[in-house]
């Protein structure tokens, strides 16, 4: 690969491609497309890159997003090379609506593992402040809520980890009244799985002084 390759360098994307991902800029993209066709298709089989996909998330751009998402789907479960999907670059930018359009459109996004084995559900529960998020993304694929870290945590144990305890609150509430088949299997084992270190979510919460939060979210 050298850097006569359209908008394709020995460094990943042409900060060409990149700046019309920024701007939002559908007639750039296109432009790219007509003077190379398989541009976009380079760029794929690099095996960690920021693509268009994660430069227009983390810029907020909604329409640029959606239609790289249609040319190219595949770059919505592509890692950047700090191992994030254009999804957990959205959350961590705080564009939020760009991550909702992503997840509705295919909602295995939810689940997609970045760095540390972390989901954008666990990058929720981190981040906190994005309750509405939280609750689209378990509608849009419930069975998220099973994911667990490299380090054997889930997104209960992140989220107390993180001192995000209203997080706990929406998810113990919305497993209670969730209506998927198992849910109350799976708030049962939630509460007692226990991560790498042995800690189970209640031994976190007694740790910071937090017991209520779980066992109010339990038994009220």
């Amino acid at each position: 690969m050298d850097e006569s390759m359209g908008a394709i360098t020995i460094l990943g994307v042409d900060q060409s491609l990149r700046d019309a991902a920024q701007q939002g800029n559908i007639d750039a993209l296109y432009a790219f497309i007509r003077s190379d066709a398989k541009v976009l298709d380079r760029i794929d089989e690099i095996p960690f890159v920021e693509t268009p996909l994660h430069t227009a998330a983390s810029a907020g751009q909604i329409q640029f997003a959606m239609e790289i998402m249609t040319l190219k789907p595949s770059f919505a479960k592509k890692l950047n090379e700090d191992g994030f999907s254009p999804v957990h670059v959205a959350l961590q930018n705080n564009r939020t609506e760009v991550a909702l359009r992503l997840v509705y459109v295919d909602e295995d996004l939810v689940r997609v593992k970045g760095k540390e084995g972390l989901t954008p559900l666990h990058c929720i529960a981190q981040i906190g402040n994005l309750d509405d998020v939280l609750v689209e993304f378990l509608k849009a694929c419930p069975k998220s809520i099973e994911d667990v870290t490299n380090r054997g945590e889930t997104v209960l144990h992140i989220a107390l980890k993180s001192n995000m305890f209203d997080v706990v609150r929406v998810l113990l509430g919305w497993l209670r009244r969730a209506w998927f088949r198992n849910a109350s299997r799976w708030e049962t084992k939630l509460l007692n799985w226990k991560d790498d270190e042995g800690n189970t979510v209640l031994h976190i919460a007694v740790s910071k002084n937090q017991t209520k939060v779980v066992l109010l979210a339990v038994y009220n």
